[in-house]
């Protein structure tokens, strides 16, 4: 039986420039929100967008996520046709091959779409915090009989030359693509979320494949090829939440943007559109009699006896009794101990912050400032001192200061 749509999730990103948090995760399993992970989001609005067929594309130290994925079920993909699969790269009769890049990822993976004899196939990120409607998308894409069409964003015109932008006429139909150029001719920046026929974009993954002088990438090769040919390409503007949360700025910043969702466009609370997450399965918190709370998100496990500010703290999370913890990101599991203060920072799962130590600072002036970030597993030692951009990797030692 045939698949109308088939969502393809690119989840294989290594994410860099997230440094210490990325060390031993993918970046599509990265935390966030207090208790979900980014894929989290892609998942779920597949399926409040009525796809129920996924394909996640893993390859960087996916064991996290795979695990985490499972069987699709809290996303309620756990179907005996379609649902959710994970494709790692695999060895073939020809040999093996890591993803080489977006469009070698789904050209390796011809052969599970098939399977579906889809119409349209969608390329979606895994490393992005987004709630839309891709039925939406969809309808666009038909009602403009495209055979390709591309989530867009106006984005500032002075921001416009960090993205790759497409130049559309009035009618959206996409006259030229730019990428992350000096002189921008537009500010509709590409979101990397794609429809495609599936014939046609078969057609041009093979295409691809057999020139080797390409880099297999959609924005660098695929696009430039469907333009050449005078494909019928489409923009489709998103006024939604969507960030790319690439950085640790841009990732503490959507954190913080979740407890101000008024204002932010970022709400995890609306019961009309939910972001599913697979359930921690731990208890309430608990929150002690002494404890000061104030705009923070406390979620499953956590145990609060000292002053929480403007902070969100993932599962399991201890906070003792004079400890302080203001605009603040502290993930799963992380332990803060009685009369230390932690500030405008990242806390990655599992890490121990000693008694009286100090890590992170607010920032001088306006804007998000530096983020201090303090990787998974890490202990910072009894009145140890971490400045507001350090990145902390290893155990730092009692009394020990690091910038």
């Amino acid at each position: 039986m045939a698949k109308e749509l088939v969502a393809m999730l690119l989840a294989g990103g290594q994410g860099s420039r997230l440094y210490a948090l990325t060390q031993k995760l993918a970046k599509p399993a990265v935390p966030f929100g207090g208790k979900y992970r980014i894929i989290d989001f892609p998942l779920s609005n597949c399926v409040n967008s009525g796809i129920d067929t996924v394909g996640i594309l893993t390859q960087y130290q996916p064991f996290v996520l795979n695990e985490y994925i499972g069987n699709g079920q809290p996303w309620d993909l756990d179907r005996l046709y379609g649902g959710v699969h994970v494709l790692p790269p695999y060895q073939k009769a020809s040999g093996s091959d890591w993803y080489k890049g977006t469009a070698n990822a789904i050209y390796q993976n011809i052969a599970f779409i098939e399977r579906y004899d889809p119409q349209y196939v969608i390329i979606l990120s895994g490393d992005q915090i987004c709630k839309q409607d891709y039925s939406d998308f969809l309808e666009f894409h038909k009602q403009k009989g495209a055979e390709f069409s591309v989530a867009v964003m106006e984005v500032p015109w002075e921001d416009a030359s960090r993205f790759g932008l497409m130049v559309a006429d009035e009618d959206d139909k996409i006259t030229e693509f730019q990428e992350k150029p000096k002189e921008p001719k537009s500010n509709l920046a590409s979101m990397g979320i794609y429809i495609f026929n599936w014939d046609i974009l078969k057609k041009y993954l093979i295409e691809d494949e057999a020139d080797p002088t390409s880099e297999n990438d959609f924005g660098n090769n695929i696009i430039p090829n469907l333009l050449r040919d005078g494909r019928k390409m489409y923009a489709y503007h998103f006024n939604g939440y969507w960030k790319d949360v690439g950085t640790i700025p841009s990732l503490w910043e959507a954190n913080m943007e979740v407890l101000d969702p008024e204002h932010s466009g970022i709400n995890l609370f609306d019961e009309n559109w939910k972001i599913y997450s697979r359930n921690s399965g731990m208890t309430g918190h608990r929150i002690g009699e002494n404890a000061v709370l104030d705009n923070c998100l406390i979620t499953d496990g956590c145990n609060i006896k000292g002053t929480v500010r403007h902070s969100i703290l993932f599962s399991g999370v201890t906070v003792e009794e004079g400890a302080i913890v203001e605009d603040a990101v502290v993930m799963g599991h992380s332990m803060i101990k009685a009369g230390a203060v932690v500030r405008h920072c990242i806390i990655a799962e599992n890490a121990t912050i000693e008694e009286d130590a100090v890590v992170g600072a607010k920032p001088k002036g306006e804007g998000i400032g530096e983020v201090a970030t303090i990787a998974a597993d890490v202990t910072i030692g009894k009145g140890a001192k971490i400045g507001p951009s350090a990145m902390i990797y290893e155990d730092v030692k009692e009394g020990e200061e690091q910038c």
